[in-house]
């Protein structure tokens, strides 16, 4: 059994290494900055420009054809108020070209909590030593393979947290979704009937930033209690 209990040590111990290096590199990359999410999808940026063009013709299509409503030969169709349609257009243009800026001040405002807690003074976190501390308590607490006891406990430990990283992946990546397709949900508003569309989008994008800042406090949680389980592995 040295020679199968050396092997499982072996498999857990790299396990562990790879949660480290899993962990340095995901938490430092995601948060409220979008500069990760251009490094991997460069296209974002210049298909950006694009959608700002479209949704600005979108809105002066959509404001000829209120006005011609209004003003034309349709008898009998409800149209917008010519006066309060202009405005709209007017005010959802300027939005929509500045609207990068509208997005990277919200993100700045959503990336400060973020900071806060990824900044926060957390127990020392190595996850290697985790699985040395499983082995000295089950050594006490239990007969057997204790190694192989270590790893299996070890492999769910990896597998939740790696699902956890996984989440906050996804959801960093939904955000520079929604980032990056901003104009056409501005372009949105400059009508009655479809503001509702505009008004969805911007809760869906402060949920997400929301959920980012969930995910980021969860994992948080989680490496502070490994640390703090590693530092006093017998103080349960």
């Amino acid at each position: 059994m040295g020679i199968l209990d050396g092997i499982v040590e072996w498999i857990a111990e790299q396990v562990m290494n790879g949660l480290d290096l899993i962990t340095t590199s995901v938490l430092g990359a995601l948060g409220c900055s979008m500069s990760t999410f251009l490094r991997y999808f460069p296209a974002a940026d210049t298909m950006y420009h694009i959608f700002v063009a479209t949704a600005i013709g979108l809105i002066l299509l959509n404001w000829v054809w209120q006005l011609f409503k209004n003003f034309g030969l349709i008898a009998g169709v409800e149209a917008e108020d010519p006066v309060k349609l202009s405005i709209r257009s007017v005010l959802f243009i300027g939005l929509t070209y500045y609207c990068d800026e509208i997005t990277d001040m919200v993100l700045n405002i959503g990336g400060t909590p973020y900071a806060w807690i990824l900044e926060s003074d957390l127990p020392a976190l190595n996850f290697a030593d985790f699985n040395s501390v499983l082995l000295t308590i089950l050594g006490v607490c239990a007969n057997g393979s204790v190694a192989l006891i270590a790893l299996i406990l070890v492999l769910i430990l990896a597998w939740n947290y790696i699902k956890l990283l996984f989440e906050a992946a996804e959801r960093y990546i939904l955000l520079g979704v929604i980032v990056y397709t901003a104009p056409m949900a501005f372009a949105t508003g400059s009508c009655q009937s479809t503001s509702n569309i505009f008004k969805s989008w911007g809760r869906m994008f402060g949920g997400q930033i929301f959920l980012l800042l969930m995910n980021a406090w969860c994992l948080r949680l989680f490496t502070s209690m490994v640390g703090n389980f590693i530092s006093n592995p017998l103080s349960l």
